[in-house]
């Protein structure tokens, strides 16, 4: 199995996964095109894609579902919050999409990933991240959320590598140009991970991991080297044994599409 992060920050999130016959995305929201081409530059395959996986409605992980859906005829899979809040008020297109709702917690299959959703905490309808295996190896995904709970913890400490949000330094946050009351929501238990709380996180994960990329980088609130920084302080003795990369569109070149073998 393996990963490539084809977009992550505020401007777009879509993570390709590709086992040995088939793959799916996590998210997508870029316009079908620059998805697809970032994922021809990537080299990746849109032939094996059998499904999007949605973790919740926000324009920036959800607009391009619906068409890539359409376009490449395969369905999506989200929960019934997501999918009520995704589809509320839209007119039914031409071409319909095959949707299926998910709960957290139960395992589904997709051809050959068996999938777990597990809750994550953000200001969104049902929120997830998710657990994909596939061939004995297992990915946690897990952005968009302000805390990591126990249950949390629990699922990323199954997997072989993880994505994980490392969105904000607490200290350019306070300092930043954002609205106070926009600083608030970003530092809540509803909003996203702080670099010093993906820290922790990995402070307890490392050791187990192979492969640990931090994601959903903010633009104003913090830079690559600052999130690698505290990554590799999180990993502490443990940082020759686990690959710490971060997806970025951050920087002078988008650092995006490195690939996770697992």
């Amino acid at each position: 199995m393996r990963c490539i992060t084809l977009a992550s920050g505020s401007k777009g999130n879509c993570a390709y996964i590709e086992g040995e016959s088939s793959a799916i995305l996590i998210d997508a929201g870029l316009s079908v095109r620059e998805t697809l081409r970032r994922l021809g530059a990537a080299g990746g395959n849109p032939d094996l894609i059998t499904a999007v996986l949605v973790t919740h409605e926000h324009g920036d992980h959800m607009k391009g579902v619906w068409p890539l859906a359409r376009r490449l005829n395969i369905p999506v899979y989200a929960t019934e919050g997501t999918l009520s809040a995704s589809l509320a008020g839209k007119v039914p297109a031409k071409k319909t999409v095959s949707h299926t709702a998910i709960r957290c917690h139960e395992p589904f299959l997709c051809d050959e990933f068996e999938i777990e959703a597990f809750p994550t905490s953000h200001d969104a309808r049902e929120p997830c991240g998710y657990l994909v295996a596939s061939g004995g190896a297992r990915l946690g995904f897990c952005t968009d959320t302000g805390i990591v709970t126990d249950r949390i913890m629990a699922y990323l400490k199954q997997a072989d590598s993880i994505i994980l949000e490392s969105n904000h330094c607490p200290e350019m946050l306070r300092t930043g140009p954002y609205p106070e009351m926009l600083k608030r929501r970003i530092r809540s238990k509803n909003g996203h991970l702080s670099n010093y709380a993906a820290e922790q996180c990995i402070r307890e994960l490392g050791p187990d991991m192979t492969h640990i990329r931090l994601a959903h980088l903010s633009e104003v609130n913090n830079t690559p080297d600052i999130a690698l920084k505290s990554g590799k302080t999180g990993l502490g003795l443990f940082i020759s044994d686990t690959r710490l990369t971060v997806a970025s569109e951050i920087g002078p070149a988008p650092c995006w599409s490195d690939e996770i073998t697992l």
